[in-house]
């Protein structure tokens, strides 16, 4: 017999991580009769992205049927699973998380889940997320919280912590290395298998072999990393080069967590191209207007999958497969023994019935664990910061990270920064 679920996606006016769903529900994965709710405060984003999952569930022949609502309560009731992918005001509060600081001499390299950036974007999410989880907990306690949303270490972690919900984060940063090691070895991604373990965005391969044959490809990869183009990933690469395995996901990420990391783009503090994503949501909307009105094909990239493993967990989970997840953020306990416990940590997983299994890969490499143990205690201290909407604690939280060289910087972005996210900021436990 068929099994379904009911799926919440919260935060589905999201045209790009909507249609990344649709894609990989649609298109790939075994959820015929399952029921998609999907929940958005715009409502006209929200009736835009049901209709162009009706017309991609028709052409996919899914036999899913989409419901939409702007109010979760009146969703959640039910749920087998929810699914997040909501940020407030993003591209607007995200340029001021990167030019605050770096008026006042604070070099971030995106200013999203490290440094003072990654700060404030804890500070107004985390009491947000706790709206959704006190919800979740009251009407389908059951139910597996899949969280696509950044920063997303502090929010598995202050989930681990403070609540009751099961949770699992999402992220793709490990494709983008298995991608970057690829190209250095002149192969398609395909190819190779990579088993990695950390922080989001800061894991680290300790395993890179030939899917085939299992060989181990460490050796042709610092071979033929020595050769290769100077001006690929450079920060990534002196990390590769000093602690001999190669860490995700790009130097931008990876910058974000060291002092040093703004040497990635030549000291230039260029930053996110806001611009550039801008004209690339106006250009998608474009796009999806176009189709929805009859004056544009279904692009044929958007009836395959996407390879996001949000649909791929689901069905584990519903169809009781045992379904292997390259890369999954989980609160810790121990699955990296060598980092704190109360701590979200980055590792392959195993999704069936009884919900999700963290795979250990044992202890970190020493000199890694303790480079990420830094980061470990920001993290920490910013999500106190946060869920206690403590100022004196997101000082704190500054003055340990090791992005912020300057006491004076520290107080003048906290005293902006904390302004501008007054209208999010709260105690949430």
């Amino acid at each position: 017999m068929s099994k379904s679920a009911k799926i919440v996606f919260i935060g589905a006016g999201s045209m790009s991580f909507g249609l990344t769903m649709f894609r990989d529900m649609f298109f790939s994965e075994d959820l015929h009769g399952s029921t998609l709710v999907l929940v958005d405060t715009d409502p006209v984003a929200l009736e835009r992205m049901a209709a162009l999952g009706r017309r991609l569930a028709e052409a996919a022949g899914a036999g899913v049927v989409i419901e939409t609502t702007t109010e979760r309560r009146t969703a959640l009731p039910g749920a087998d699973f929810v699914v997040n992918a909501t940020a407030i005001d993003r591209l607007r509060l995200w340029r001021l998380d990167y030019e605050i600081p770096k008026k006042h001499g604070i070099r971030q390299t995106l200013g999203e889940n490290g440094g003072p950036g990654g700060l404030f974007f804890t500070l107004r999410t985390l009491p947000m997320v706790f709206d959704f989880v006190r919800d979740i907990e009251a009407l389908c306690p059951d139910a597996l919280f899949i969280n696509f949303s950044n920063p997303e270490s502090r929010i598995v972690m202050a989930l681990g912590k403070y609540a009751k919900v099961r949770t699992l984060g999402l992220c793709e940063g490990i494709f983008g290395a298995r991608s970057q090691v690829a190209h250095i070895l002149g192969r398609p991604a395909e190819t190779i298998d990579v088993w990695g373990a950390g922080l989001n965005h800061f894991q680290w391969l300790l395993h890179i072999r030939d899917h085939d044959s299992g060989a181990d490809l460490y050796p042709l990869l610092r071979e033929k990393e020595a050769a290769h183009d100077p001006a690929f990933i450079p920060l990534d690469r002196t990390l590769f080069r000093s602690f001999g395995l190669w860490p995700t996901c790009g130097d931008s990420h990876t910058g974000e967590f060291l002092p040093y990391g703004w040497e990635a783009d030549g000291g230039d503090d260029r930053g996110y191209d806001f611009a550039g994503d801008e004209r690339v949501r106006a250009e998608f909307r474009a796009t999806v207007e176009g189709v929805l009105a009859g004056t544009a094909a279904i692009p044929n990239w958007w009836m395959q999958p996407s390879g996001e493993r949000g649909a791929a967990v689901i069905a584990g989970v519903v169809h009781n497969e045992k379904r292997f997840i390259e890369s999954g953020i989980v609160y810790n306990r121990g699955v990296i023994p060598n980092l704190p416990a109360d701590l979200a940590v980055e590792v392959p997983i195993v999704a069936d019935a009884a919900g999700i299994h963290p795979v250990s890969l044992g202890p970190l490499p020493e000199p890694i664990a303790r480079l990420l143990a830094v980061q470990a205690g920001v993290q920490q201290l910013a999500v106190e910061a946060a869920v206690h909407g403590s100022r004196e604690l997101a000082l704190e939280a500054l003055l340990i990270d090791p992005v912020v060289a300057s006491t004076a910087a520290a107080t003048a972005v906290l005293d902006e920064l904390w302004e501008v996210n007054r209208p999010y900021i709260r105690a949430c436990v």
